[in-house]
């Protein structure tokens, strides 16, 4: 048996692992980290946004958006999706609690964070003056 595992070779080495990215999206950040936490190598390909490359819109036709992870050619999109199949695919450092309720927990508050924070955080950063204040005041009231 010839098997990568037999030869001592590292599984990631033979996998194709590319990230479609910006480098401010906090989304794409948590990808990064994963793989990074898993010790996965892997390409990044950074996204121009506002000119998105023929690739991002072939692997991500629905939403158009990163990120995107290229796994084997096989493309995975939305970052909480990708997440757990980080998580599914490569056991080195488990992301999710094994515990159901643990997991269905982490995963409430990580869409909880997507839902609320984040766009919290992303209003702050267009908005001037007391429209600032305002609405920073009525984001963190709902």
């Amino acid at each position: 048996d010839l098997s990568n595992q037999s030869l001592g070779i590292n599984a990631t080495m033979a996998e194709e692992v590319k990230l479609f990215r910006t480098w401010s999206s906090p989304f794409a950040l948590r990808i990064v980290w994963a793989l990074k936490l898993n010790g996965i190598e892997y390409e990044t390909i950074f996204e121009d946004l506002t000119n998105k490359s023929s690739l991002l819109l072939q692997y991500n036709p629905v939403h158009k958006k990163v990120p995107v992870l290229l796994h084997n050619g096989k493309p995975i999109a939305e970052s909480l999706v990708i997440l757990e199949y980080i998580d599914e695919t490569w056991k080195r450092t488990p992301l999710l609690p094994q515990d159901p309720c643990e997991k269905a927990m982490a995963r409430f508050w990580a869409k909880f964070c997507d839902d609320k924070i984040l766009p919290s955080i992303g209003t702050v950063f267009v908005t001037q003056g007391k429209s600032k204040r305002k609405l920073l005041l009525q984001q963190w009231r709902t």
